[in-house]
C-alpha cells in the first residue's frame, strides 16, 4: 500500500449510478458523500472524464468514497488498475494519484483524499464547463445507469 488510508474523490465512472461504481465500489465502501475538488477543471476523454489541478479552474464536483473496514488495500488496487496508475510519475500512467484537499458538501470542511488526475500521456478532450461530469452525460443525451 501507498501513503495514508485516506477517502478517494471519484468524479466520472466511478460516481453512484455510474458503471464502474458497481463493478469496482461495490462491497468495498463504507460511505459514499458529495464532494468538490476546488482549483481543477474536467475535461471530457474518450468515454471518461480526466480531472486537471488549475488553481484557477471552479472546481470539480464527484464524491468522496470511504473504504469499507478491511477493504482499503483492495480497494485501493481495483482503483490503481481501473486508472492505470503504476505509481509516481510512471511513464505508462494514465492518471496520477494525488493527495487533495477535497470541500466536503455537507459540512464544507476541507478533507484530505487520493484523487486520480490526468497524466503525462493523458488526451484531454473539450473542458466541461461546469465541472460536473454527470451533467454533461445528461446535456448530451447520454442516460444513467439505474
Amino acid at each position: 500500500m501507498t501513503g495514508a488510508a485516506l477517502p478517494f474523490f471519484v468524479y466520472g465512472t466511478l460516481r453512484p449510478g455510474e458503471p464502474n461504481h458497481a463493478l469496482c465500489l461495490a462491497g468495498r465502501t463504507a460511505l459514499v458523500e458529495a464532494a468538490r475538488l476546488p482549483g481543477a477543471v474536467l475535461h471530457d476523454g474518450p468515454g471518461y472524464p480526466y480531472a486537471l489541478r488549475d488553481r484557477g479552474g471552479g472546481g470539480v464536483t464527484g464524491d468522496l468514497v470511504h473504504a469499507a473496514p478491511g477493504a482499503y488495500g483492495e480497494l485501493l488496487a481495483v482503483l490503481d488498475r481501473l486508472e492505470e496508475y503504476h505509481g509516481p510519475g510512471h511513464p505508462l500512467n494514465l492518471y496520477e494519484r494525488l493527495r487533495c484537499d477535497v470541500l466536503r458538501a455537507r459540512d464544507g470542511a476541507l478533507v484530505p483524499a487520493w484523487v486520480y488526475v490526468a497524466a503525462a500521456r493523458a488526451v484531454p478532450g473539450p473542458r466541461i464547463a461546469d465541472g460536473d461530469w454527470l451533467s454533461r452525460r445528461a446535456v448530451r443525451g447520454v442516460p444513467r445507469t439505474p
